[in-house]
C-alpha cells in the first residue's frame, strides 16, 4: 500500500491550522469557519512557501473584507478632506465671532457710559428706591397687617433684586406701588379691621374663623389672642395665653360692634411685651403645685417655692379646712344652744342638753354634789367644743417659720451658686433668691388667714362653753336657793 506524503503532511499542516484559527482569531474565526478554504500545495516547497506566507488557510469572509476596505479607500481620502475642510471653515468663523466678541465688548463699555451719563442724579434715585423696596419687604412681612394683606413682600425682593443687578430700572407704576403700599401699612396701623383668617393650632389643626386686627399691634380671634409669624407667613395660636384680665379685654374686642369703645390691652412694642408676658410664671409655677410633693423626692420639687412653699401651701389648706370644719360645726351646736336655752326640757343633740339632762338626773343631791357633776359634764364636753383649733393655732404660727427656713435654704443655694459661677451672671443666683422670697411670702400668706381663722373659731367655741357654764352656774344656784344650803 503507497502513501502519498505530500498530502498527507498537507492534510496535518491543514488540520493544525483549522485547530489554531480560532484561537488565534477568537469567535469571529468560529462564525467563519464553515468559510474557510484550503489552498493545496503540489510538493512540500510549495506547502512550506504558503505556510511562510500564510496562505494555507484563507478566509472568504476576509477576503470579503480587504475587498471592502479597498473599494472604500477613495471614499474615506474624501471624507478626510471633507472633514479638513470643515475644520478650516470652523476656524473662520471662530476668527469672526471673536472679532465680534471684542466689538460686543467695547460697544457694551460705550453704551454703560452713555446710560451712566443719562441717568445723571436718577441713579442715586434708583438706589434710594432699591434700598427701600428691600427694607420694605422685611417690614411688610414682620408686620400683622400682612395678615389680612398677604403676600406684599415677594414683588418687592424681586424688585430690588432686578435692580441690584443693573439689569431692570423701576417704572413710574411700581415706583406709585411702593408709595401706596407704604401709605396703607400707615392707614392700616391705626385701624380695627375684622376679616375671615386661617388659624393654626398648636395641634397642628387649621381653622378658619373672624379675625380681629388692632392696628399693628394685636391679632384677636377665638377669643384669645393670636400670634403672626414672619418665617411660615401664617397666624398660629400662641402657646400660652397672657393672665385671665387680658383675655377677657379680647373676649370683649371680639364681641364688640363697630363704633364701640372698649378697653383693651394692647402691645405697643408688637408682640414684644405680651411674649414676655406669657413667659411670666403662673401662680401655680410660682408657688409649686400641691401635687407635687407626691410627684417629688425630697428636696427636689417643681416650682419656684419648692418643697418647702408645697409644705406651707399643704399646711395653709389643712389649717383652712379645719377652721371651716369647726365654724360649721360649732354654729350648728351654737344654734341647738341657743334654742336648748329656751327650751325647759333638755335635749341629747347639743352640749346644753346633755348638761341639763345630768341635772334632772340629780336633784336630790346636795349642792356639791351637783356641781362637782355639773362641772364633769362640762369637762365632758368642753373638747368636742375645742377640737383642733389648738391645731389650727399650731399651724398659724409653725407656716411663717417653715417660711424663713425656706428662706435660709434658698439663700444657701445663692450662695452656692455664687461660689460655683460667680456673681458675673444674676441669672444663677435668681433660683435661690426666688425660693428665699417665695417661701417667706407663702408662710406669711398662710399664717395670716390662719390666725385670724383661729381667734374666730377660738371666740366661737369659748363663747359656746360660756352658755354651758353661764346656764351651770344658774341651776346650781336655783337648787341651792330651793334647798336652803349656802353655796360652797
Amino acid at each position: 500500500m503507497k502513501i502519498d506524503i505530500r498530502k498527507l503532511t498537507q492534510s496535518v499542516v491543514a488540520g493544525a491550522l483549522l485547530a489554531w484559527l480560532p484561537l488565534a482569531y477568537g469567535q469571529e474565526a468560529e462564525v467563519a469557519g464553515a468559510d474557510l478554504e484550503v489552498i493545496e500545495a503540489n510538493s512540500l516547497e510549495e506547502l512550506l512557501g504558503n505556510v511562510k506566507d500564510r496562505r494555507v488557510v484563507e478566509s472568504k469572509l476576509h477576503l470579503a473584507r480587504e475587498q471592502r476596505f479597498t473599494s472604500q479607500k477613495a471614499e474615506q481620502a474624501q471624507l478626510l478632506r471633507d472633514a479638513e475642510a470643515e475644520r478650516t471653515r470652523e476656524e473662520r468663523r471662530s476668527d469672526r465671532l471673536e472679532t465680534q466678541f471684542e466689538e460686543n465688548e467695547i460697544r457694551i463699555g460705550d453704551l454703560t457710559e452713555q446710560l451712566d451719563k443719562r441717568l445723571g442724579s436718577l441713579r442715586e434715585l434708583f438706589g434710594v428706591l432699591q434700598q427701600v423696596a428691600g427694607d420694605t419687604r422685611g417690614l411688610f412681612e414682620a408686620s400683622l397687617i400682612s395678615s389680612q394683606y398677604a403676600d406684599r413682600g415677594e414683588w418687592l425682593g424681586q424688585l430690588a433684586k432686578d435692580m441690584g443687578t443693573a439689569s431692570k430700572l423701576a417704572s413710574i407704576d411700581e415706583m406709585e406701588t411702593i408709595w401706596y403700599e407704604l401709605q396703607r401699612e400707615m392707614t392700616e396701623s391705626g385701624n380695627v379691621a375684622r376679616f375671615q383668617g386661617t388659624i393654626t393650632k398648636l395641634s397642628g389643626e387649621k381653622i378658619t374663623t373672624d379675625i380681629v386686627r388692632v392696628g399693628s399691634y394685636a391679632l384677636l380671634g377665638d377669643n384669645q389672642y393670636l400670634q403672626w409669624d414672619p418665617d411660615t407667613q401664617s397666624i398660629i395660636e400662641l402657646a400660652r395665653q397672657p393672665t385671665g384680665r387680658h383675655v377677657a379685654t379680647a373676649e370683649a374686642v371680639l364681641a364688640g360692634a363697630p363704633g364701640e369703645i372698649i378697653e383693651f390691652s394692647i402691645d405697643p412694642l408688637r408682640g414684644s411685651l405680651l411674649a414676655l408676658l406669657i413667659q411670666a410664671a403662673t401662680l401655680d409655677e410660682q408657688i409649686g403645685s400641691i401635687g407635687a410633693v407626691a410627684e417629688c423626692y425630697l428636696p427636689f420639687c417643681d416650682g419656684q417655692g419648692g418643697t418647702v412653699g408645697a409644705i406651707i401651701i399643704l399646711g395653709g389648706f389643712l389649717g383652712v379646712l379645719l377652721a371651716l370644719e369647726r365654724l360649721i360645726t360649732l354654729s350648728l351646736v351654737g344654734v341647738k344652744v341657743n334654742a336648748q336655752r329656751k327650751n325647759p326640757t333638755p335635749s341629747d343633740d347639743n352640749p346644753l342638753g346633755r348638761v341639763l339632762t345630768v341635772y334632772d338626773e340629780n336633784k336630790e343631791v346636795d349642792v356639791e354634789t351637783l356641781e362637782l357633776k355639773l362641772g364633769e359634764a362640762i369637762l365632758g364636753e368642753t373638747p368636742r367644743l375645742t377640737r383642733n383649733i389648738a391645731l389650727i393655732q399650731v399651724i398659724s404660727v409653725v407656716a411663717p417659720l417653715t417660711g424663713l427656713l425656706g428662706t435660709v435654704i434658698g439663700m444657701i443655694e445663692t450662695f452656692q451658686a455664687i461660689t460655683l459661677f460667680g456673681a458675673g451672671d444674676p441669672k444663677t443666683m435668681a433660683s435661690g433668691i426666688s425660693k428665699a422670697l417665695m417661701t417667706t411670702v407663702l408662710g406669711l400668706c398662710v399664717a395670716i388667714p390662719t390666725t385670724l381663722l383661729h381667734a374666730l373659731v377660738n371666740a366661737r367655741s369659748k363663747s359656746i362653753i360660756h352658755v354651758i357654764e353661764e346656764q351651770s352656774a344658774g341651776i346650781i344656784a336655783e337648787h341651792a336657793e330651793k334647798n336652803g344650803q349656802p353655796l360652797g
